[in-house]
């Protein structure tokens, strides 16, 4: 017995065994409903003669249904349905064993109407034994102290499974009081007992009642709905949660500890972005590609995102050690599979670049590999040419020599009107990309500052609340541009694929979120008050920075594409011949170390470049 009923809170063969006693009240009854609680003797004595038929058939039913599987106290309509189908498949075998009786001496074993009544009272005994449970378990359970009452914005599949999972998860303290939708046809019915309101009485239900939380349901709901939302819980101190999306499921099972605080990341990012998906896929599908900076924030977005678009392989090539080894560590499977080539090497190395392109020929090049941080490239004006000038250039010009398709370079909205040395040392690269005369489909892709890159403010901003601050912000008025690292790769997907050669695309960024707002909103979110419980210190703005980024510079304009958030920018025509003159002498510059020299070459090659920095401001044209 052990080998068939498992040992469970309850034991399989107790449930198993109360069915069939349920089914005995059933038997009974229905030949008493049947003759009006006068069996005549000859039925009376079918009924004994039929009798051990019934209950083999019925333990037979139960066993291969497995009804006696499901925890009683957690039954479902899948349980119900489960239930009904078992019941149905032993009633066709009574009407089957009639037919057979009938064939061989005419008589019926059981009446028709036996087997109908029969039916129908036991699933609702059974069904009733469950529910009583169920109820009888609800009941203790909420009785047990008090349980933090919380209300669920989303009355559908997530509503559903979020409200059974914290039925049955014992350690749960949550008590669903309320559903709130947009769907007007769904207000005022019940889900799973619990009343279905407008979304529109949310701000008074929160206003008078004690409710602590209020859950996400909707996997995909709007990012302006969600700000909505956000707005509410602070109005009222109410904690806010999300639904992980099922994939994000633990062994495909949603529990309680789950639940996610919503973060300040999923209110500045976009609904998503719909990719030409096909176009995409064609220009990956059974090539070699090669991305550059694999271990950055981007880079190693997008070789994750190439390898489910089935290439014949994927170069990741990167100089940090350290995070190529975790990168390598998270895809194992696809270099084991052959389908991931991980490649530590710098840019800026010709040979090591060579060496690459000749043992794996790559096809498609998405070039990554840059230095990002404003201030430190600033003191480092050398390294940031030598890498992101340089460096682009040695790629782009082996990736022609070795016959590549598509060069797709990630570029930044600080290339345009530079302020500082690295957004001006991306302009040059952009100009290099564009000036290149070749039969390579080169593409420059421009966006804002990415949430949770690596340095980003949101995870600098996050420490300092855990801290206990004070939040740090440069200046009152600085605003910035924001998407998210996925909507950033979407992005360069999207441009390599539409790109038919030097051209530059930017991304329709929406709104710039003024970072003093953003650092206000992240304390209040984590529970605490501006100003009462953390300080925000305005530090002033560093060298080369800037309050307001932009996408497009002044003289540019822009033509719309297929996909209405990426605009291809119309820029200004750039001479090859006195490029590569002023190159010449910017190389000779870096080589020397020469950081002055340096950087009124760079403002010869990019005469916007307005530098903000004392030490080269005086240098402007």
């Amino acid at each position: 017995m052990k080998l068939v009923f498992p040992k469970q809170i309850t034991p399989r063969w107790l449930i198993f065994s109360i069915d069939l006693a349920f089914c005995a009240f059933a038997f009974l009854g229905a030949y008493l409903i049947r003759f009006e609680f006068a069996i005549p003797k000859n039925e009376l004595e079918l009924m004994v003669l039929f009798a051990p038929i019934y209950f083999v058939v019925r333990a037979v039913s139960f066993f291969v249904g497995k009804s006696y599987s499901g925890i009683i106290r957690f039954t479902s309509t899948q349980d119900a349905i489960r239930l009904g189908f078992v019941l149905l498949l032993g009633s066709l075998s009574f009407v089957l064993l009639n037919f057979l009786r009938r064939g061989t001496n005419g008589a019926y074993l059981v009446p028709l109407s036996i087997v109908i009544l029969e039916f129908l009272l036991s699933g609702a005994l059974l069904v009733f034994f469950r529910l009583s449970i169920k109820f009888l378990y609800m009941e203790l359970k909420s009785s047990k102290g008090s349980r933090t009452k919380v209300v669920v914005f989303g009355a559908g599949e997530g509503g559903l499974l979020l409200k059974r999972t914290l039925d049955r998860d014992r350690n749960s303290a949550l008590e669903v009081v309320a559903f709130f939708d947009d769907n007007q046809q769904k207000v005022g019915k019940k889900l799973e007992g619990v009343e279905i309101l407008s979304s529109k009485k949310l701000d008074d239900f929160l206003a008078s009642n004690p409710i602590e939380e209020l859950i996400i349901s909707v996997p995909e709901i709007a990012i302006a709905r969600k700000r909505q939302l956000v707005d509410l819980a602070l109005k009222y101190k109410v904690a806010l949660k999300h639904l992980p999306h099922a994939n994000n499921w633990i062994n495909g099972e949603l529990s309680a500890k789950q639940l996610r605080e919503v973060k300040f990341e999923d209110l500045l990012g976009r609904d998503v972005i719909q990719m030409s998906s096909n176009e995409v896929k064609d220009i990956i599908q059974n090539k070699v590609v090669l991305v550059t900076g694999a271990a950055g924030s981007i880079g190693s977005e997008l070789v994750r995102q190439c390898l489910l678009l089935n290439p014949a392989k994927v170069i990741a090539c990167d100089v940090a050690e350290t995070p190529m080894f975790l990168l390598g560590n998270e895809l194992s499977k696809y270099i084991d599979e052959g389908k991931l080539e991980m490649v530590i090497g710098d840019v800026r190395n010709e040979l090591r670049m060579r060496r690459m392109f000749e043992a794996f020929q790559p096809k498609i090049v998405f070039h990554a590999a840059a230095y990002k941080h404003v201030p430190l490239m600033e003191d480092n004006p050398a390294e940031a040419v030598a890498t992101n000038v340089f460096g682009s250039m040695k790629v782009l010009e082996i990736a022609a020599e070795f016959n590549a398709e598509r060069f797709v370079m990630i570029s930044t909205d600080k290339a345009v009107n530079p302020t500082n040395v690295m957004g001006a040392s991306k302009r040059i690269a952009e100009m290099i990309v564009q000036s290149k005369d070749t039969s390579l489909i080169c593409v420059t892709t421009r966006f804002g500052n990415v949430l949770g890159s690596n340095g980003s403010v949101i995870p600098v901003f996050r420490k300092q609340i855990e801290e206990g601050g004070p939040v740090t912000v440069t200046h009152r008025d600085i605003n910035r541009f924001f998407m998210t690292i996925p909507e950033a790769v979407q992005l360069v997907l999207e441009a390599g694929a539409m790109g038919k050669g030097n051209d530059i695309f930017a991304f329709d960024m929406g709104q710039q979120v003024r970072i003093s707002d953003l650092a206000e909103q992240m304390i209040r979110l984590s529970g605490l008050e501006p100003g009462k419980d953390i300080e925000i210190q305005y530090t002033g703005l560093r060298p080369g920075e800037k309050l307001y980024e932009e996408v497009l510079a002044t003289e540019e304009n822009t033509v719309p594409t297929h996909n209405e958030k990426i605009l291809s920018a119309k820029v200004r025509n750039v001479e090859a011949s006195e490029l590569k003159e002023k190159l010449s002498r910017l190389e000779e510059q870096m080589n020397l170390q020469n950081n002055q020299e340096m950087v009124r070459v760079m403002k010869e090659i990019v005469p916007e470049f307005k530098s903000n920095n004392s030490e080269f401001s005086l240098l402007d044209n």
